[in-house]
């Protein structure tokens, strides 16, 4: 399928003749600086040097001084605390860092991670129960909660109190809890809105630790946890969010917990400079891999291990239900991928409803994911489970696919998510009706823009601008995720040096060797999956490329090498 490629536009000149001087830096990194949002040198010494400084005082946030006061007051009374989180990364890292910071202070804590078969996901009646049946009086809801109105007057009814750290929108009501942390209530101030479920947590640990006299530091063992949530659950690594990454990317290279160590080694990715996609790609899929084929818990179980040889066969374990999960999810794909290709009524459509009561639910948000990126469509794939229908939802670049959940909630039983990723649960007889309305909401409100694959282009650059120096200010971007992507270039009218050539077991990739009409500048690039463009490449004419920029790891003499995303001729613009 054929990409856009959307240059961004101009940033103001003055502002970005103000960012180039930063330093030493140079226009094309002053660019990058503006076009994120940057309009001075005190905000570019804040991004290049992001501080523990930085973050904001936690008692901002709504409810937060009540939250301190429920929490002392419980562990003052020595009463029993739950710390309840999602089955997913975001959820176990949360309650991993809760639980153990205050099992420091407290030793009558326990946690609960719900099933997600048999339970769903949010705060279940089933955990209540328990909670009532243990003499548990207060409970610490992470990464979910906030929509959970019918169930916190449940447990309000069994004289159980609940603390809901959330991060997701709220619901028009919210929960008659004692406290309701969630940067995104509409009556909440807090300056930051896009901190994960974990790093609601721990601005909730932060104020209990500042209002007891605790040393932060003993806060920050755990900042490790902190960043695989921000990379796993895709929220903007921007603000206090860059901040927490920042300080989190420190700890897991240096001095990772146990539990992290552990999935770090059996992904193989020990001994190298970890960075966010390493999270994205490595460890935050098995984390995520104990949820989806066993049990959640399996995950906080590693994540609060304080025995290396335990650590290592938990995370063994929970290596191997990846494996499961990869499984699972290549044969779902295909059939789904088999579905669209056989039914001729949804070619035409703007969106990808699929629904087959066999598939695995723990791997069907990844399906739609892949589906999403695919056919460049919102997707929303569907399964059983007891007598209920549930789903994931994923959108495409632009598109908030929450708010067209939302549109139909009336034939929902529950729903929550994000902009652009969601889940629904919903009776049999409306999977059909509710294929029909979603199709027709995201027909009246998507951009025809938004259903063709788009490649977001940062600056054009020429090849000899890509020097060592260059890539070292280029480095200091970093951490990049959402809100800070990894800069994309464009370079027009490369040829061929002469030695391109394919590569891979089936020729499919190009390994180029680049060069410009006017520079001897020799630069290597690699493009996945075009090996069939080589006798084009090859014929003398010049083309244009978007690329990102990487540092070859296998001392090539050219150091640094260009990640082709997509090539173009004159005649294809």
């Amino acid at each position: 399928m054929e990409k856009r490629w959307s240059i961004k536009e101009e940033p103001h000149f003055d502002v970005e003749a103000e960012l180039s001087a930063f330093e030493d830096i140079g226009p094309i990194i002053g660019r990058l600086l503006a076009l994120r949002g940057i309009t001075s040198r005190e905000e570019a010494h804040a991004f290049f040097y992001p501080t523990l400084a930085q973050l904001h005082d936690p008692f901002l946030m709504k409810d937060m001084a009540v939250a301190v006061d429920r929490l002392s007051k419980a562990i003052s009374s020595n009463e029993s605390i739950l710390i309840y989180g999602d089955y997913d990364v975001d959820g176990t890292t949360s309650v991993a860092l809760v639980y153990s910071f205050l099992k420091e202070f407290h030793p009558h804590i326990d946690y609960y991670i719900p099933d997600r078969c048999d339970e769903g996901y949010g705060i279940s009646q089933k955990s209540i129960d328990l909670a009532e049946e243990k003499n548990i009086s207060l409970v610490i809801a992470l990464d979910c909660g906030i929509k959970a109105v019918d169930k916190i007057a449940y447990a309000r009814e069994k004289g159980i109190d609940f603390i809901i750290c959330d991060h997701h929108t709220p619901g028009a009501e919210l929960p008659e809890a004692v406290a309701c942390l969630d940067p995104k209530r509409e009556d909440c101030n807090y300056p930051d809105k896009n901190l994960s479920g974990c790093g609601v947590g721990f601005k909730f640990m932060q104020a209990f630790a500042m209002r007891k006299g605790v040393a932060f530091d003993r806060l920050l063992r755990y900042i490790d946890l902190v960043v695989v949530s921000i990379a796993s659950d895709v929220v903007p690594v921007t603000g206090e969010n860059r901040t927490l990454a920042v300080a989190g990317l420190k700890k897991l290279n240096q001095d990772p917990c146990l539990g992290l160590k552990s999935i770090i080694q059996v992904a193989g990715i020990d001994g190298k400079e970890l960075e966010l996609n390493d999270i994205v790609f490595k460890i935050g899929p098995r984390l995520n891999a104990a949820g989806r084929i066993e049990s959640g818990n399996n995950a906080v179980k590693l994540l609060i291990c304080n025995d290396e040889k335990e650590a290592y066969h938990i995370g063994c374990s929970i290596n191997r239900c990846n494996e499961t999960r990869k499984d699972l999810d290549r044969n779902i794909t295909r059939e789904a991928i088999r579905l669209v290709a056989t039914d001729k009524n949804l070619s035409h459509r703007k969106t990808t409803v699929l629904y087959q009561p066999c598939w695995h639910q723990g791997v069907i948000g990844i399906v739609a994911s892949r589906l999403s990126s695919l056919f460049c469509r919102p997707s929303v794939i569907l399964t059983r489970t007891n007598e209920l229908i549930v789903g994931s939802a994923r959108s495409v670049d632009g598109y908030n696919v929450y708010q067209a959940i939302e549109a139909c909630q009336d034939l929902l039983e529950n729903f929550g998510g994000h902009d652009y990723a969601a889940g629904l649960t919903l009776k049999p007889e409306n999977v059909e009706v509710f294929a029909q309305r979603f199709e027709e909401v995201v027909a009246h409100t998507i951009e025809p823009a938004q259903l063709v694959p788009q490649i977001d282009v940062d600056v054009e650059i020429r090849l000899k601008d890509i020097t060592q120096v260059f890539f070292d200010n280029l480095k200091r971007c970093h951490p990049f995720g959402p809100g800070n992507p990894k800069p994309v270039f464009v370079t027009r009218n490369v040829y061929d040096f002469g030695t391109s050539k394919v590569v891979g077991r089936h020729r499919e990739h190009l390994m180029l060797e680049l060069i410009e009409s006017d520079s001897p500048k020799i630069i290597r690039g690699i493009a996945f999956g075009k090996g069939h463009l080589l006798n084009r490449i090859k014929s003398s004419q010049p083309f244009d490329i978007c690329y990102t920029i990487e540092e070859c790891m296998n001392n090539h003499p050219l150091s640094l090498q260009l990640m082709v995303l997509d090539i173009k001729w004159k005649s294809e613009q």
